[in-house]
Formats: structure tokens, sequence, C-alpha cells
């Protein structure tokens, strides 16, 4: 259910993404808002050719979301959605699950924003053509997604890295908000029991939020309104209470495009 990651590699990319020139940049395709892949290189480290003039830096490269490019939503408050991000990836953690790519805020060329770290996907993979063969592997993805209330899981949010096959959970902008309307394509789960080790998991975080005194709870106090975070609380304590995936309605609670 975790990534494949170490605690030590997730401060190393943590640190890179943090730390190291965004040294190129390209507008990435498709998106509602205006999102970039950048090259990170290390500032000590300049970008250098060998003898056939082929750049041989090991430079990173990232998913940038600057404030500037949200196109403002009647359900979101404006310039929150790169806080949302930070968020989920921060719960990710303290649950274990699901694997969401390092994620930082941090200024770029168009100024602050979420820099996500970028993962290598295999392009024909989605929630749909997974499925059928991997349901399973997506419910730590489901059971997330009724945590934070996300109205954005669209089938392409699901990735599968290249070579090792992992699903990676992206795109967790639209979180957090319990006014906005829950979208998902994975109606599969409509009704289900959760695992038992997803609410043991979650009843652990009910504790930590309650207690409020990790760094955890700190920086989750800075990205999330207080309503936001007493909205996280409830939720989490609402399905310990009934332990069964909420029944979402198929023609309201689904997002657009699907992919």
């Amino acid at each position: 259910m975790g990534t494949d990651f170490s605690d030590e590699d997730h401060r190393t990319q943590i640190q890179r993404l943090n730390d190291w020139d965004i040294a190129g940049m390209g507008l990435h395709p498709g998106g509602s808002n205006y999102v970039f892949v950048v090259r990170l290189q290390d500032p000590e480290r300049p970008s250098a050719e060998d003898a056939e003039g082929e750049d041989t830096d090991d430079g990173v490269y990232a998913i940038y979301k600057p404030v500037a490019g949200e196109r403002p939503l009647r359900d979101f408050p404006y310039g929150t959605l790169h806080q949302r991000e930070r968020a989920a990836y921060l719960l990710s953690r303290e649950l274990g699950w699901p694997s969401i790519p390092p994620t930082v805020i941090r200024d770029g060329p168009h100024g602050e924003g979420s820099v996500q770290l970028f993962i290598d996907a295999d392009a024909q993979a989605n929630y749909f053509t997974m499925r059928d063969d991997s349901l399973h592997l997506f419910e730590p993805m489901a059971v997330f997604d009724v945590l934070v209330h996300n109205a954005d899981r669209k089938g392409g949010s699901c990735l599968k890295s290249e070579p090792e096959g992992q699903l990676w959970s992206i795109d967790h902008g639209l979180t957090f908000n319990h006014s906005a309307r829950r979208r998902t394509v994975m109606f599969e789960f409509n009704g289900r029991e959760y695992s038992s080790s997803f609410m043991s998991d979650i009843e652990r975080l009910a504790t930590a939020l309650q207690s409020g005194d990790s760094e955890f709870s700190s920086e989750l106090d800075e990205l999330l309104a207080d309503h936001e975070r007493s909205a996280l609380l409830n939720r989490a304590e609402q399905m310990l209470k009934s332990g069964k995936f909420p029944l979402l309605d198929p023609d309201v609670n689904v997002p657009w495009p699907f992919i």
C-alpha cells in the first residue's frame, strides 16, 4: 500500500524539489489549469555535455502547478489548490497510503505553486484499463478519496509507473472542501466494507488530528482552513462509524472528462 521510496529516499526527493534550480520548463497539455513539466538541476552540479554533445545532467523532472495558472472555480477558494496538493501528500505519508509522489510548495518562474515529482508512467494505463485485473489495488485510493472528499478522481489520475508497475495517485488539488461535490470514476466500491487495515490507520489519524501536537498536524493547520481541518476529522470519525463506502450516484458524482 505504501510507496517504493524509503524514508531516506523521500527526504532526498523533497530536498531536491525544494532546493534544486528549475533549469527547464514546458507546458503540459490537456490540463484545465496551467501545468508545467520542469527539470530540476542541482545548483552545485551545473549541466554538462559529453563528447557527443548529449546532456549528462542527472537532474529530476517534476510537475509545477503555479497559483497564477489556476482557473477560478465556483466551489474552491482561489489560490488554494497548491496547498491542497501538499496537504494530500502529507496525509498519505501519515497514513502510509496511497502512493502520492513527493510534493512541496515553492517559488518558480510563474510564482508560488506546488511542485511534485514526475512519475514516468505507462501512457496507455488508467483506472479503466486496469480495474478488471487489479481492482483491489485501487482500494487505498478509493478510501483516501472518501477521507479527503476528492472532487476530481478521474481515470487518468491513477498512474502505473514504468518499469516497476506501481500505482500512483495524482491530482489532489480539488480536495478537503466539504462544500464541493464528491466526484469519482470508482463506483465499483459503492457500499463495500472498508478493509480493516485502512480503518486502523484512520483511527490512528483521528487520534493524531485530535491531539494536534505533531509536525504533521501543525503543517496541516497552515495548509487548510479551520473548518476544512475539522471536516477532515469528522469524515474520519464517520468512516469509522459506518465501516462502508458511501453510495454515490454515477449520474451525479462523476468528473468530466472521465480520463
